[in-house]
């Protein structure tokens, strides 16, 4: 068997050394990303006079053919294909003849397998983030559906204060917006060049990495060799990026789960997003929120493996870096597949807004209201907040209506009543960014706006 390095060796691979080291069908995905590489080096060879016209033209149209053998499912690997590039280089060379020998001229697979990747996540992020975007949008969407319906906000998963339904939906829209804003600055960060490094230290030939980088579309070019051959920061950072936003949809997932249970009885989940059970014929199963919790622990892990093959390296590229693509591909499928089917389910299901309001008129939700009110008139707050929190002791125990107390307390009263009535705590919430009227329809507006602006940042790339 030939590889790409046989004249070192007497002997061809075992098939063991192959079976444990080959990483074609993981990274077989960037194929496309290796043949735009690959084109680029070729116009740089032969501006550096490395391959004359005709043996460019020739390995370009190589390199074309592999494409569309690739793209048509035609092209046939062979056992020392260890990886995309190594197949890829097999195949031109086939097709191109002697001038195709010429192509890892001034590259290494090093730089070959970083500019690739590299330019695979820049493309991924744009499309997870446009569908993050789309679920914002759903969020939207739904929030301004919503119009006045309120229901109990939490903390520690007790009742705490009223807010408007539009507030919480778009709770988890501003959490979104910060994912985008992640995603977007690691594609930032990203978008460095490291063809040109060679397998450490570039090359005699005299290459223009710079004008390589340009054509690729890259924003600039790398700095060091050894830390661009080296440098997995970006997926790193990028598979960062996709965990916290698979945290925010199992946060997602987690609500939908308790808001669609008989106990809250919040929402009801459109068939089309339901499962059901294969014994009891009454289940309707919520799975793609279960499946949102369960996704985010498996990104976890392949950030926390990542972090751990990255950590011991010394400089420059190790074999360990082969690692790097399997978590990074496999949290851009997990993702891909989530935030569609979220947003189908949130776009899809019913709210209960008579009993999620019902659950918010608890007398008890205007607590901090009746201790603001006292405040208002000059009241110290932690002498409003006994006041308030010792009637609610009082009347829990001594199970008396708590209107009634409130209606006799001297510091309190029927103004102090007016506040227990239905929606009255909420339509209180006047702070900015609070839970609201007044603030809701404002931050509607900010929201809309993020989304546009957000729109127009993936859109320059």
């Amino acid at each position: 068997m030939s590889t790409l390095w046989h004249g070192r060796f007497e002997h061809g691979p075992s098939p063991e050394l192959l079976a444990f080291t080959v990483s074609l069908p993981v990274d077989r995905r960037l194929a496309v990303d290796d043949l735009a590489g690959s084109r680029a080096h070729v116009r740089g060879l032969a501006r550096a006079g490395v391959l004359d016209g005709e043996e460019a033209v020739a390995v370009l149209r190589a390199l074309d053919q592999v494409g569309a053998e690739i793209e048509d499912g035609s092209f046939v690997f062979v056992p020392t294909d260890e990886d995309i590039h190594t197949a890829i280089e097999r195949r031109a060379t086939e097709l191109a003849g002697p001038p195709g020998a010429k192509l890892q001229a001034g590259r290494s697979r090093n730089d070959q397998v970083a500019c690739a990747f590299r330019l695979y996540v820049k493309r991924a992020i744009g499309v997870v983030a446009g569908g993050v975007i789309a679920l914002q949008r759903v969020l939207l969407d739904r929030a301004v559906e919503a119009d006045g319906a309120y229901l109990p906000g939490y903390t520690h998963l007790q009742r705490a204060q009223p807010v408007l339904l539009a507030h919480h939906l778009l709770a988890h829209g501003w959490a979104l917006a910060r994912d985008v804003d992640r995603l977007a600055d690691a594609r930032r960060r990203l978008d460095v060049s490291p063809l040109g490094a060679g397998a450490l230290a570039g090359t005699s030939l005299p290459l223009d990495p710079g004008r390589v980088a340009a054509e690729l579309g890259f924003a600039r070019c790398f700095d060091n060799s050894l830390d661009a051959v080296s440098d997995r920061d970006f997926a790193a950072e990028t598979l960062f990026a996709l965990t916290l936003l698979g945290v925010h949809l199992s946060r997602v997932g987690e609500e939908v789960v308790l808001w669609s249970s008989d106990e809250f009885g919040f929402v009801r989940i459109d068939d089309a997003f339901a499962t059901g059970s294969s014994m009891m014929p009454q289940k309707k199963n919520p799975d793609i929120a279960e499946l949102a919790r369960a996704k985010s622990g498996r990104l976890i892990g392949n950030l926390a493996g990542l972090l751990a093959t990255l950590k011991g390296l010394p400089l420059a590229y190790n074999r360990d870096l082969q690692e790097d693509k399997e978590p990074v591909f496999d949290a851009v499928d997990q993702m891909s597949l989530a935030l569609p089917a979220l947003g189908g389910l949130v776009a899809t299901m019913r709210f209960d807004v008579v009993r999620m309001q019902a659950a918010a008129d608890s007398p008890y939700a205007a607590a901090t209201d009746l201790a603001e009110l006292l405040v208002e008139e000059g009241m110290p707050f932690r002498d409003a907040h006994g006041i308030v929190g010792a009637l609610v002791r009082d009347s829990i125990e001594r199970r008396v209506a708590w209107a009634e107390l409130v209606a006799a307390h001297p510091a309190l009263g029927a103004r102090a009543v007016a506040l227990l009535e239905p929606g009255a705590a909420v339509a209180r919430r006047r702070s900015p960014g609070g839970g609201g009227p007044g603030p809701v329809a404002t931050q509607i507006e900010r929201f809309r706006e993020r989304l546009d602006h957000d729109d127009a940042r993936l859109a320059l790339g």
